[in-house]
């Protein structure tokens, strides 16, 4: 049995993440910190679907580098930024940090610095942190004492990207990445654009050209394919619904005439064999993979045009945050993978 910690239980990530842990067989939920209006406050308080379930009273960043000495494991779900002033501390007390965050998910200084115009002000701390992708990263993950949790849109993407870019089978040049999420992924925050009449029945794109998670996805996939000349367009796109990614990706193949749907379906359950939490079939719907943790995945080919159209369905908020999150912790002390991640979708 293990004790955590979680920051930033305020928000939907943070409160998913709390969800898992309260029935992870293996852990204690010991603390949760959360913003300065939350300080004292119960989360049954706060969330009243936990009523006669947790009643942990709500610490506040202040108090983190007193209660990371207490735990195991700490989770932080922050803006990106923020996580950066904290992690070094929870570290040198020699807890184990997972960051749902942005401030780890890059290797390399000048990429991070690209997209989020900040520095890493603990280089040797920077350095360490391993992408918390387990399809990819499994092995460095189990060795790890720091997490840089992938993103939501590129969890989906990656996973979808992936077996192909790696075996050469398209021109790297011409990913495109259409991607539309549910509400939630716009955080928890008080925001006119999300109001329910402002995205109640329409679907909009935003950052068109300049999402920071189209340099994740990037990134990942030049480093999984070993070609630096990759380049992805990213779209991404809010919908009327609380959760659930979709993307829809278009890529040229480089052998157009020997690959086939039938073929490619192949490959892809070849790659991800074993793999507890990526399911591959036609057509992926969100409804699928609502509250669970899975990556479901599809392809077919365009036999006419030479392009593959790949689609993935993730839950943002579990395999996209929280359930990813728990799934690295797994890895990390050696528990089964799966542990308090065995979750049917709900249906219908």
């Amino acid at each position: 049995m293990i004790k955590a910690g979680v920051i930033g239980a305020g928000g939907y990530a943070g409160i998913n993440l709390i969800s898992l842990l309260l029935r992870h067989p293996e852990v204690e939920l010991s603390w949760v910190v959360s913003e300065e209006a939350h300080k004292g406050k119960k989360l049954d308080e706060l969330f009243p679907h936990l009523t006669n379930i947790c009643d942990l009273a709500c610490g506040t960043l202040d108090d983190v580098k007193k209660l990371a000495k207490n735990v195991d494991v700490v989770f932080l779900a922050l803006p990106h930024g923020i996580a950066l002033d904290y992690v070094p501390d929870i570290l040198a007390v020699g807890a184990k940090v997972v960051d749902l965050g942005a401030d780890y998910r890059f290797d390399d200084e000048a990429v991070f610095k690209k997209w989020y115009g900040i520095e890493h002000k603990d280089k040797k701390v920077f350095a360490e942190a391993v992408f918390g992708l387990p399809e990819l990263y499994r092995e460095k993950i189990k060795k790890a004492r720091l997490i840089g949790n992938p993103g939501c849109y590129p969890t989906a993407s990656i996973l979808g990207i992936t077996p192909l870019a790696k075996k050469g089978l398209i021109d790297n040049t011409s990913i495109i990445v259409d991607a539309k999420s549910g509400v939630s992924g716009a955080g928890r925050s008080a925001k006119v654009a999300m109001l329910y009449c402002e995205r109640n029945e329409g679907i909009k794109a935003y950052s068109v050209t300049n999402h920071r998670h189209m340099g994740e996805i990037e990134y990942q996939v030049a480093r999984a394919s070993g070609d630096q000349g990759t380049r992805v367009t990213f779209v991404p796109h809010l919908v009327p619904q609380s959760r659930g990614i979709l993307t829809s990706i278009y890529a040229k193949l480089t052998n157009n005439e020997q690959r086939t749907t039938n073929n490619l379906m192949e490959i892809y359950k070849d790659f991800y064999k074993g793999e507890p939490f990526v399911r591959i079939y036609e057509t992926p719907c969100t409804k699928n993979v609502w509250y669970t943790n899975y990556c479901d995945i599809g392809v077919e080919v365009n036999r006419a045009t030479g392009m593959v159209i790949v689609t993935s369905a993730i839950d943002n908020l579990i395999k996209g945050a929280a359930g990813q999150a728990v799934q690295n912790m797994n890895l990390i002390f050696g528990y089964s993978e799966t542990a308090g991640l065995d979750k049917i979708g709900v249906y219908p």
